[in-house]
């Protein structure tokens, strides 16, 4: 398993680089998707991002087809619907797999370091919430039912730690 920094990624504007440019801050990663029922939830992410970003926190969305085909849209379609309909200023990445042979590996990192309930791997449903703190380490995992507000207090305790 590579280690995250070292993990290579591709901008919704198709800009490709590796994790590390996101080393030494505290991260949230998300698959999201534009049709679901939690949706919504993009505003409470960005209202996250914008609250706790000036203390290096970040939120990365990465849209996700997986799951009754919530995300059919092409890159451009998603940075437009994000832009429009919540105002999204974090960063956005190309579609991709998170479970499956054709995962991608930020995913199977993330999945291998902090398993879901009753210890499964595996991504359930959309807006599956990863926790990453300074150090690369993932410290939460919370499912599509957790809403951006219940885990702020753990995102505002990794904010508070030594830059």
């Amino acid at each position: 398993m590579p280690d995250l920094y070292d993990i290579d990624v591709t901008a919704i504007d198709g800009e490709q680089f590796r994790m590390d440019r996101f080393k030494n801050r505290p991260m949230l990663i998300v698959n999201v998707a534009s049709r679901c029922g939690y949706t919504p939830q993009y505003a409470g992410l960005e209202q996250l991002y914008r609250k706790y970003k000036d203390q290096g926190f970040v939120v990365l969305g990465f849209p996700c087809n997986q799951f009754g085909g919530q995300e059919p849209g092409t890159e451009a379609e998603i940075a437009h619907f994000c832009s429009e309909n919540f105002n999204v200023t974090f960063p956005m990445f190309s579609k991709v797999d998170v479970n499956g042979p054709t995962a991608h590996p930020l995913f199977k990192l993330l999945k291998s370091r902090k398993r879901g309930v009753l210890g499964t791997a595996a991504i359930k449903w959309n807006f599956t919430k990863f926790l990453v703190s300074r150090a690369g380490t993932v410290v939460g995992r919370y499912g599509p039912t957790d809403t951006p507000a219940e885990i702020e207090q753990a995102i505002a305790a990794l904010t508070q730690t030594t830059k």
